[in-house]
């Protein structure tokens, strides 16, 4: 049996096959792949007709079909006419129509194209499987992680793995989803910390085209420095994830980030940032200094 599965949606076509995966009941023994960018179709061949040691039918993906050698189309064409007991899924980003041996396995094989999906609303909805979501708080993730669907199904799976009940709600995706927003603080955190000022300028210059206002990076930045060095305490006195999560008041899912984080930078100078920090905002709140003029002195002075 031949698939044909193609377009640049790599997830869906992904999602697909795991779903004939789990349809035919194949074994993860009985899985081969293969990419014709740097294996042979010969190769393909040769483990499409070999006698599987394992019970059940044998399950080989090749990707970039696209890659195909010229020379090689005709060994393929006889092949596919006489195709034994194997399930074969052909991979591709775009297809030519007009070569013979696209029409020949389109002819024969189940097609389906995987490009951007127009209502992607459904799509994200559908990864939720039976939690209860409704399409506004679905729209909400959208907007904040934005269109990778595989970026998206990740998030989904945060959102279903630190859920006790079977309902996704709006608040619950303001506080767990990762927004590219939370992603530039933690890079230009990373930035300031490590000197690399060309980077950090960078990095604030782009949260600026996104229409954040100074202040609301400081505080931002205050926060996720004060996050850091909390976590940082109470794991060096021997606390885990799960009590810091207790004691923080604060999601298992941030606090697992920021110990990602904060292993890469001393007490000492988190600390002395979140205290640089509260100076400025102090200087901003009694109009001793601008606010965007004291962002970019501290990403410069340091």
């Amino acid at each position: 049996m031949i698939y044909l599965f193609y377009g640049e949606e790599e997830f869906l076509i992904d999602s697909e096959i795991k779903k004939l995966i789990s349809k035919n009941k194949i074994d993860n023994n009985s899985i081969s792949r293969y990419d014709l960018e740097v294996d042979s179709i010969k190769s393909v061949i040769d483990d499409a007709c070999t006698i599987s040691l394992f019970d059940g039918n044998k399950f080989i993906v090749v990707y970039n079909f696209d890659k195909l050698l010229k020379d090689d189309e005709k060994l393929l064409s006889e092949f596919i006419n006489n195709i034994g007991e194997v399930i074969i899924v052909f991979v591709a980003s775009k297809l030519d129509d007009r070569k013979k041996i696209v029409k020949e396995i389109k002819k024969i094989s189940t097609s389906k194209e995987f490009n951007k999906n127009k209502n992607i609303s459904n799509t994200v909805r559908s990864m939720f499987d039976d939690y209860k979501v409704d399409y506004k708080t679905v729209d909400l993730l959208i907007s904040m992680v934005g269109n990778d669907l595989r970026i998206l199904s990740q998030e989904v799976e945060k959102l279903k793995t630190y859920k006790d009940d079977k309902e996704i709600t709006y608040q619950d995706v303001l506080d767990l989803a990762s927004s590219g927003d939370n992603d530039d603080i933690f890079d230009l955190i990373n930035y300031i910390v490590i000197k690399d000022k060309e980077k950090a300028m960078e990095c604030y210059s782009s949260l600026l085209r996104r229409n954040e206002e100074p202040i609301k990076i400081i505080i931002s930045l205050a926060n996720q420095f004060r996050l850091l060095y909390q976590c940082k305490e109470l794991y060096k006195k021997g606390n885990g994830e799960d009590s810091i999560s207790k004691i923080l008041d604060v999601h298992p899912y941030r606090v697992k980030l920021a110990l990602d984080k904060c292993r890469n930078y001393s007490s000492r100078v988190l600390l002395d940032y979140l205290l640089e920090l509260a100076d400025i905002d102090s200087k901003i709140k009694n109009g001793l200094i601008d606010k965007s003029l004291a962002l970019e002195l501290f990403i410069l002075g340091n």
